[in-house]
């Protein structure tokens, strides 16, 4: 009777665990197939996003306009027509508003301010450690133009260094205005100007004077609330 009894228990416990499994297993299945349809609805957005500005780019000026509001204030930078792969690329990410909800993730006083990377929109600790690191899976070609120089103001990309990165090409999304313009004239030939400021010196100054951690990492968050082109 005892074994009897046993062995309805185990052939009990057995059916709920494989109970349990069938249910797990069921759960699974339905959130990668719920995590599918997120993904495929993101992108149908990001497509359409794309085509929307493509057909923006098309009537856009040889140098135009684009605001960076941050909440410190904005920047307004014109992009250079000698530099048209870099050009085209921050439109096409401005438009589609890839920067915006981004950081100012590397800041330094008497140097420059670094913005554009999108682990910047996770700002748990774990994220933390990979700034500097993200962007959108591309890189661009170098475009050296002699008269675009690190003045002040300049809008430069930023890019990994020689030795990972000897044809010193781009990053798809970093990039960096000049601050100091002796402290960047080191710059000058090995990292692309593709813009400058024409106006909002003053906060660059301003996002360059914040308190930063040993990292260069802006203690309390210099954030891109959008980067939007200036339509007149």
């Amino acid at each position: 009777m005892k074994n009897l009894i046993f062995g309805i228990t185990l052939a009990a416990a057995a059916m709920l665990v494989f109970s349990c499994g069938n249910s797990s297993k069921k759960a699974e299945a339905a959130a990668q197939a719920e995590q599918a349809r997120l993904d495929s609805i993101a992108a149908a957005e990001q497509a359409a996003k794309e085509k929307t500005a493509m057909e923006k780019m098309a009537s856009l000026p040889e140098e135009p306009v684009f605001d960076i509001v941050t909440n410190l204030g904005t920047i307004s930078v014109k992009l250079y027509s000698k530099t048209p792969k870099h050009r085209e690329n921050f439109e096409k990410l401005a438009l589609t508003g890839y920067y915006d909800g981004l950081l100012f993730h590397r800041v330094i006083n008497g140097f420059m301010i670094q913005g554009g990377d999108p682990f910047t929109r996770d700002t748990s600790a774990a994220a933390v450690a990979k700034y500097g690191q993200g962007g959108p899976g591309y890189t661009i070609p170098a475009e050296f133009v002699p008269e675009y120089r690190h003045k002040k103001g300049a809008l430069a990309a930023a890019r990994r260094g020689d030795v990972a990165n000897p044809m010193k090409e781009s990053s798809g999304s970093q990039f960096y205005i000049v601050q100091d313009e002796k402290a960047c004239a080191q710059l000058d030939g090995a990292y692309t100007v593709y813009g400058e400021t024409v106006k909002g010196f003053d906060i660059i100054d301003r996002i360059a004077q914040v308190a930063t951690d040993n990292r260069d990492k802006p203690v309390m968050p210099v954030r891109i609330i959008k980067v939007r082109l200036q339509e007149n």
